[in-house]
C-alpha cells in the first residue's frame, strides 16, 4: 500500500455523532464473500493495488477499516425530489460511505457502498443488493468510462451467499456488495435536507467543503459570490454531464435530485439502458410511464434539479444571482454537446456552427434510425474513415442524399489522433456495444450455470474500446 493516501475529512464536518450530515452504522454481516470483480486498474491508481484477496474480502466484505481511515462507515443524509416529488423519507439506505483516500492527481476519492445492509433510512427495505444489479452497474460504469463520460468506478464486487427476494426479479435471487469510487458523494439532496431543516450554519460547512474539496480556486470567495461560484460549477459540470451522456446514448433511468451531485459525475445505477437508436422518448425505467427522464429529457432533468439546488441555496444567496447562474446552463450544455460529439467522433473543433453540426448529425440520426454506436465506429476520425464506413453494414444509410451535408461537415473537420484507427478495435467488424439483450445475454448463463465468461469477455472488449478511445474521463477539471 505504498501510494496509499487516506484522508478521511468528511467525519469532520459532523458534530454530535454526526449531525446533521450523516449517522454512524454498521455493515451486515455476509454468511459468503465471493470476490466476483476486483477493478485492479482503479486499486493501483489509489494505492490498494497489493492488497491480497483475503484483504480484499476483509475490507471490501467485511468492511474492517483501511488503515487512517474511517474507523466506523457512515450512512449521509439527504432528502430528495423523486420524479418531481419531494421526499423527506430517504437518504443512504442500503450503502454508507466507508473510506476516503488521495489519487495520483491528489484528488480527494470517496469509497462509497451498496448493498451493505440496513441504515436508519432503510424503511422498509432490507440494505441488500443482487448480484444481477450489481453485474450490470460494473457493465455500466466500465462501458461509460471507456466512452468518455465522467463516471463513478466500480471499485468491488462480492457476492455474499444470500437470498433476496424482489418483484423486478426472478427470486430468490442471488445477493452480493457493491463498492464504488466516487469524487463526490455530496448530492442535491443533502442540501435540500438542510434548507427543509433551515439549517443556514450547515448549509454554508457543505459549501465550504465543496469548495475546499472539489473547488480549491474558489476558496478566496467570501459571502454571497462564495455560494453562487459553487452552485455556477455546479451548473457547468451537470451541462457537461448530460451531454456526455447523449453522446454516449445513455439513459441514466432515475434522474432524481438524490442522484446528481455537486461535481456532475454520474453515478447510482439502477434501471439505465443504452439507447440501440437515437430515440428522444427511449426511457430506462419501466416506471417512468410518462418519459420523464427519456432520453432526450435527460438536460431537462438536470436544469431541473439544478434549480432545486438553487432553492437550497437561496437560504444564504439572492435569488435573482441564483437564477441569473442558473441561466448559464442552456449556452454550457451547447458548449458540452459540441465537445462531447466530437470528440466521440475523433473529430477537432472547428469553433462556430459546432453545435450546428451536432444538432444536425442527431437529426440526421432520429430520423434514419440509425444504430447508434455503429455510427461513431464508421466514422470515427471523419474523412480517415471514409474506407471503413463505405464497408459498414449502415453503408446504405450512407450513401442517401439526407447524409451528404453531414459527410461533408465529417470530411471536412480536421482528425484528432487518427493514429488510435490503428488499433486493432477499429480493425473490427462492429463496435463494443451495450444494449439491453447483450447485458440479459451475459447475465443468463451466470445466473444458470454460474458461468462468468460471457462477462469477463465483455469487459476486455470494453478495454479495447477504453484504450482505443484514449479518453481521459477519470480527470476532474474543476
Amino acid at each position: 500500500m505504498e501510494n496509499y493516501k487516506p484522508d478521511p475529512v468528511f467525519e469532520k464536518l459532523g458534530l454530535d455523532n454526526g449531525a446533521p450530515f450523516y449517522d454512524p452504522v454498521t455493515a451486515a454481516a455476509f454468511p459468503d464473500h465471493t470476490v466476483r470483480y476486483r477493478n485492479q486498474r482503479w486499486a493501483e491508481k489509489v494505492g490498494l493495488g497489493d492488497l491480497s484477496e483475503e484483504g480484499w474480502v476483509s475490507h471490501f466484505g467485511r468492511f474492517e477499516p483501511l488503515p487512517d481511515n474511517l474507523q466506523a462507515p457512515v450512512a449521509i443524509r439527504y432528502h430528495g425530489h423523486q420524479f418531481r416529488s419531494y421526499n423527506p423519507d430517504i437518504g443512504d439506505g442500503r450503502g454508507f460511505l466507508f473510506a476516503q483516500l488521495r489519487d495520483e492527481q491528489n484528488r480527494l476519492l470517496d469509497l462509497g457502498t451498496k448493498g451493505s445492509g440496513k441504515t436508519p433510512y432503510s424503511r422498509f427495505g432490507d440494505g441488500r443488493l443482487t448480484l444481477k444489479g450489481g453485474v450490470r452497474e460494473v457493465l455500466a460504469t466500465e462501458m461509460l468510462e471507456a466512452q468518455g463520460v465522467y463516471t463513478s468506478k466500480t471499485f468491488s464486487l462480492i457476492e455474499t451467499g444470500e437470498k433476496l427476494y424482489r418483484e423486478d426479479e426472478p427470486s430468490p435471487a442471488r445477493s452480493a456488495v457493491l463498492v464504488r469510487l466516487s469524487h463526490s458523494h455530496v448530492r442535491f439532496g443533502a442540501f435540500q435536507r438542510l434548507a427543509y431543516e433551515k439549517n443556514d450554519e450547515a448549509i454554508a460547512a457543505l459549501v465550504d467543503y465543496c469548495i475546499e474539496q472539489f473547488y480549491p480556486a474558489l476558496a478566496g470567495k467570501e459571502g454571497e459570490d462564495r455560494i453562487l461560484s459553487l452552485f455556477e460549477k455546479a451548473v457547468q459540470h451537470t451541462a457537461q454531464l448530460a451531454a456526455q451522456w447523449m453522446a454516449a446514448g445513455f439513459v441514466h433511468g432515475v434522474l432524481n435530485t438524490d442522484n446528481m451531485n455537486v461535481t456532475g459525475e454520474s453515478f447510482d445505477y439502477g434501471p439505465w439502458r443504452f439507447a440501440p437508436i437515437a430515440d428522444p422518448s427511449f426511457t430506462a425505467a419501466y416506471f417512468d410511464q410518462t418519459g420523464l427522464y427519456a432520453f432526450g429529457r435527460q438536460a431537462e432533468a438536470g436544469a431541473w434539479n439544478l434549480a432545486q439546488l438553487g432553492g437550497a441555496l437561496s437560504l444564504l444567496a439572492p435569488v435573482e444571482a441564483l437564477n441569473e447562474a442558473l441561466r448559464l446552463f442552456s449556452p454550457a450544455y451547447e458548449e458540452a454537446m459540441s465537445d462531447a460529439f466530437f470528440r466521440r467522433l475523433g473529430l477537432r473543433r472547428a469553433g462556430e456552427g459546432d453545435f450546428a453540426f451536432v444538432t444536425n448529425f442527431l437529426r440526421w440520426m432520429t430520423e434514419t434510425g440509425a444504430p447508434y454506436e455503429r455510427v461513431f465506429f464508421d466514422w470515427f476520425c471523419g474523412s480517415a474513415s471514409e474506407d471503413r464506413a463505405s464497408q459498414s453494414p449502415a453503408a446504405e444509410l450512407y450513401a442517401q442524399d439526407k447524409f451528404s451535408e453531414i459527410r461533408d461537415a465529417l470530411s471536412s473537420a480536421a482528425p484528432d489522433r487518427p493514429e488510435r484507427l490503428a488499433r486493432d478495435y477499429f480493425k473490427g467488424a462492429k463496435p463494443c456495444t451495450m444494449l439491453i439483450d447483450e447485458v440479459e445475454a451475459i447475465w443468463a448463463p451466470i445466473a444458470d450455470e454460474d458461468d462468468w465468461s460471457a462477462f469477463r469477455a465483455k469487459l476486455e472488449e470494453i478495454g479495447r474500446l477504453r484504450e482505443a478511445l484514449g479518453f481521459d474521463a477519470s480527470r476532474f477539471i474543476p
